[in-house]
């Protein structure tokens, strides 16, 4: 068909919407033909951002058209990235990063339910992303744990580490900034509450990272994940977080180089009774190894532990 029988129906900067509403048109009969001022591939690793595209269809077909494409677009799987420029816009805003490439932003949120009901075949979801950026994160937090807490062993910065990748922490902190609303789901995920499930929640987030570092690098990444991982970081560093058990780390540090056990001694009791602060002394052997205050014994205790610890392993490395 020439240019002159042809009527543009959508303008969008968004592949995948494009691809949507190409297959939409086409599964009511309705030839649909991109042009686009951009490459028109599923991941294109520009830098400049994707140039408008146009889907235009047969002068007789454009009334029928813009009645499908109304018809569907509440049901279209799209959330918020819908509303086009202002939707990237808006949660780029809450991502505190804004995408050179935005291709890569909108495969990051696309779910394989939506791929698997594209008709085109072009249109790509997230799991390679998920897989790469499952990896960005595991080094970027492994990396901070080793600098947050230096004299830690292995075994405790790894379940600290489990614990800040966990799919429930990812849900939660995907849910902190709104991503369900901007994931692109296929019609059957969309109708069964895929933009509030846990997994598939964590698993947009891990992309996401994945985007981020292909976009702007390893520093681009680091800073969104630890300005998104402030507030876990800041429950880490206090001795009553549950993964932090100095107390059974120096135990075995002492029985390995077949040293007494520690005794921990309640030295003294301060304050009233519902805001009381117990001290707690640590003896190996005859030894008083370190002193501690905390709001409960058990608090005191693991910061004992740990002070006597860093103690041992200072003493050890001098």
């Amino acid at each position: 068909m020439s240019d002159t029988d042809l009527v543009c129906v959508l303008r969008t900067r968004s592949h995948v919407e494009a691809n949507i509403v190409r297959g939409l048109l086409e599964s009511h009969g309705i030839e649909a033909i991109l042009i686009s001022d951009g490459p028109l591939t599923a991941f294109p690793l520009s830098v400049r951002g994707p140039g408008e595209i146009r889907l235009s269809v047969r002068r007789d077909d454009a009334t029928e058209a813009a009645r499908v494409i109304e018809g569907q677009r509440h049901d279209a799987g799209l959330g918020r990235l819908g509303r086009g420029d202002a939707g990237f816009n808006e949660l780029e805003r809450q991502l505190g990063y804004r995408f050179r490439d935005r291709d890569l932003l909108e495969r990051a949120l696309t779910h394989r339910s939506r791929a698997n009901e594209d008709v085109s075949g072009v249109v790509t979801d997230n799991e390679s992303l998920e897989f790469l950026g499952d990896s960005v994160l595991g080094f970027l937090v492994a990396d901070a744990l080793f600098r947050t807490f230096p004299e830690s062993d292995e075994g405790e910065k790894s379940k600290i580490k489990a614990s800040l990748v966990s799919t429930k922490t990812l849900a939660g902190l995907a849910r902190r900034i709104g991503l369900g609303e901007y994931l692109v789901l296929g019609r059957g995920e969309e109708k069964t509450g895929g933009r509030r499930k846990q997994a598939l929640l964590a698993d947009s987030y891990e992309a996401l990272i994945a985007a981020i570092y292909l976009d702007g690098g390893v520093e681009a990444a680091r800073a969104f994940v630890t300005s998104q991982l402030a507030p876990a970081m800041d429950r880490v560093r206090e001795p009553s977080f549950p993964e932090h058990d100095h107390k059974s780390s120096l135990q075995e540090y002492l029985q390995a180089r077949d040293r007494a056990r520690p005794d921990y001694r309640v030295a003294a009791e301060t304050g009233p009774d519902h805001r009381k602060v117990f001290q707690v002394e640590l003896w190996i052997g005859d030894e008083r190894a370190a002193a501690a205050t905390g709001r409960t014994k058990k608090e005191a205790e693991q910061e004992a532990a740990r002070l006597a610890l860093a103690g041992l392993r200072s003493s050890q490395s001098a």
